[in-house]
């Protein structure tokens, strides 16, 4: 429950509430604060016998901790009824990654299979004649 609070954290706190409610009160209101805590936790958990026997026999095993989506999502990975670890094994980034720069560097273009497949950035673009001009947009100009 306290696995966050650090032991100097801890005393800071125990010194405020002996400053707060004074040595003499301060055993009632700790026993205050653990009847109410046991009252919440009874609560929380006839609560969720309540939703499992609404939900029927087939939920009997289930967990609320399983509703957490890092559980959840570790809990399926485990139970692998959709194939999801063929899938995970079968898919290789890198091998993927390389594919797509060779199906990149290996264009068929005429100023990249002229060179190499490298683009000579030294020439000078062609000037548009006659036949090549770009289309005229009225609503542009």
């Amino acid at each position: 429950m306290f696995n966050d609070i650090g032991p100097l954290e801890l005393i800071t706190l125990v010194v405020l509430a002996v400053l707060v409610f004074g040595p003499d009160k301060l055993p009632k209101v700790i026993q205050d604060v653990m009847r109410t805590v046991r009252k919440i936790r009874e609560f929380s958990e006839s609560a969720k016998q309540d939703i499992r026997s609404e939900l029927g026999p087939e939920f009997k095993d289930f967990e609320f901790e399983d509703l957490n989506p890092k559980t959840f999502i570790r809990k399926q990975l485990d139970n692998d009824e959709l194939g999801l670890k063929e899938i995970r094994n079968g898919f290789d980034l890198k091998k993927e990654m390389a594919e797509v720069t060779d199906a990149v560097h290996s264009t068929d273009t005429p100023a990249a299979s002229s060179s190499g497949g490298r683009i000579d950035m030294t020439k000078k673009p062609e000037e548009p004649g006659e036949d090549n001009r770009p289309p005229f947009d009225a609503d542009a100009t």
